[in-house]
């Protein structure tokens, strides 16, 4: 195996496992998981929206349920004292029966508006149990897709794991000096710090090296270093 060769090979493995992380990075999971969560956030917004309409409605509710509870003790009092024979005249008896009737009508209005709350308060209960549902929904899928990223993530990593161990062996026969390069390298080249020299070509910008560049390489013995002169990669020949 040439220097060449066993730097080829690092590099394939160097590429592999950037893939490998490259794909743990954007496993469709991740993208599912997000979209799930999206729409959490937006079913948990309508929530706090009818659940706040709700708790108005609610609270108009008891207002006049409170205010119809002290109308009705009053009246109750009123009708007390208008049997109780404490009362003999008839003008005081007249206004005091008035007065009962005056409240049962307003009883009978509040009565009336609380029913037409609690008609409104109705549907949003309706919506806030569909809700309940959807959100269940969601959690369940959400649970099941980190289970699913979970598992895709572990069977990667055990790969990544085989890969750099093949990749260790092989360092082995590459020299320190070229190894020190390369790894420069590839920090600036896009992770692609050699390729092969394909007829006039670079197999890492696949551009066309010039005619006095290829003549010059063919010269040189077969383990001396080339470089692309356009993308400064290592070139195997």
């Amino acid at each position: 195996m040439s220097r060449w060769d066993a730097l080829l090979a690092v590099q394939e493995h160097d590429t592999h496992a950037d893939q490998l992380t490259h794909r743990h990075k954007t496993l469709p999971a991740r993208t599912e998981l997000a979209e799930a969560m999206e729409q959490l956030t937006g079913l948990e917004h309508r929530v706090e929206e009818v659940d706040a309409t709700r708790h108005e409605l609610v609270r108009s509710q008891q207002r006049l349920e409170d205010e119809i509870a002290s109308l009705g003790a009053k009246a109750d009092q009123h009708d007390k004292m208008l049997y109780s024979g404490t009362i003999g005249n008839p003008r005081e008896l007249q206004t005091l029966q008035d007065e009962i009737a005056a409240l049962r009508r307003r009883i009978g209005q509040l009565e009336d508006q609380a029913l037409e709350l609690m008609e409104q308060i109705e549907p949003h209960d309706v919506e806030l149990a569909a809700l309940g549902v959807d959100r269940a929904g969601i959690d369940e899928r959400a649970a099941a897709l980190r289970a699913r990223i979970a598992e895709e993530e572990l069977a990667i990593e055990a790969e990544v794991g085989v890969v750099q161990a093949e990749r260790d062996a092989l360092l082995t026969d590459v020299e320190p000096e070229l190894l020190a390069e390369y790894t420069q390298l590839r920090s600036h080249a896009g992770g692609i710090a050699i390729a092969r020299l394909v007829g006039g070509s670079c197999g890492g910008c696949h551009l066309g090296l010039s005619a006095v560049e290829v003549d010059r390489i063919k010269k040189l013995p077969p383990e001396a270093p080339v470089h692309c002169e356009e993308c400064g990669r290592l070139l195997a020949r």
